[in-house]
């Protein structure tokens, strides 16, 4: 690890204020991807902020019905808050099923967010990788490609998104609150959030350096039993998505209202499947159509040479997670 000046913020425009001064310079709140990425000589800031001491760790109400949770907030005390558990209950299911409880209990929601990916490439600094270092190349677009994306990809880069909490989010139509070091807020759609690589795939995020995430809000919902987080991946505990499907919806007799679907593991970002939505809008909740959205949700997806079984996979994982959401199995 090199060496790196520490510093504590007291408060969230002086820490904004700091890293937008110091382009080499990072925030530090959970430190459970960061300090890896250092150690491993992935990243290298010459200066950490340390945001753990300012007040963004509250999960509450909003005045338009819906809930606010604090960036810092922990993964954990998010994941295990009464107002998540009873009425964002695909959010529970998302946090609950990513990393170990020892890296939940100290990520925070805003870290979660800003995760970089796992890709091996990225994390090797003796291959060549766009994100890593623009314009080297991409080790994974000819090399080992079974875990990276089939939607959204360039020749620039094939890595994926590796935030579970972010599909769900993604799901659930939720807007991200930021602040730059003037002070000014702006609040981010979720959909925005994050990049596709394009060629720029160094950007995970539409973030300008320096601003800091305050807290993300959930929009009210009046569906929560009707909503299913499914995760598919190597092994049951502390693996990434080879897919993960977020499905949540309103209904009226036995048709599908409002539905929403976005899928991790297949992009650089997490990826709506909004023509799989189309077509489950106030359509009969059968197998049928079940298997006509997730037919169409992979209909444009754009297989690697060792990744072609995730769309047969994506398949059949979006019809199971529409069917534990419709019989109430969240």
């Amino acid at each position: 690890m090199r060496p790196f000046k520490y510093t504590k913020a007291t408060d969230s425009v002086a820490a904004a204020k700091t890293v937008s001064a110091n382009k080499d310079a990072a925030f530090l709140a959970g430190g459970t991807n960061i300090l890896d990425l250092m150690k491993e000589d992935v990243s290298r800031p010459n200066e950490l902020i340390d945001i753990t001491r300012i007040t963004l760790s509250q999960i509450k109400t909003t005045k338009a019905g819906g809930v606010s949770i604090g960036a810092l907030a922990k993964n954990t005390d998010t994941a295990n808050h009464p107002l998540i558990r009873q009425n964002y209950p695909l959010l529970t299911q998302a946090i609950l099923a990513g990393a170990s409880q020892q890296i939940r209990n100290m990520a925070t929601n805003g870290g979660n967010l800003l995760q970089r990916t796992r890709c091996p490439y990225f994390y090797d600094t003796a291959m060549p990788c766009n994100k890593r270092e623009p314009n080297s190349g991409c080790g994974a677009m000819e090399g080992l490609n079974r875990m990276h994306a089939i939607f959204g990809w360039s020749d620039k880069c094939v890595a994926v998104n590796p935030s579970d909490m972010s599909v769900a989010l993604a799901a659930l139509d939720a807007v991200v609150k930021v602040q730059d070091k003037d002070g000014k807020e702006r609040t981010i759609n979720f959909a925005d959030f994050h990049r596709l690589p394009e060629n720029a795939p160094e950007k995970d995020t539409n973030l300008q350096h320096g601003e800091l995430i305050t807290s993300i809000e959930l929009p009210k919902v009046n569906f929560a039993n009707k909503s299913y987080y499914l995760k598919v991946r190597d092994r049951a505990s502390y693996a990434f998505a080879l897919v993960s499907v977020a499905v949540v919806f309103d209904w009226k007799g036995n048709s599908i209202m409002n539905p929403r679907i976005a899928l991790g593991g297949v992009a650089h970002k997490p990826w709506r499947a909004t023509e799989a939505e189309k077509i489950l809008s106030g359509a009969t909740a059968t197998e049928e159509n079940f298997k006509k959205a997730a037919e169409a949700a992979m209909k444009d997806a754009k297989a690697l040479k060792h990744n072609k079984f995730k769309v047969e996979l994506g398949k059949r994982a979006i019809v199971r997670a529409l069917n534990m959401a419709w019989n109430g199995k969240a």
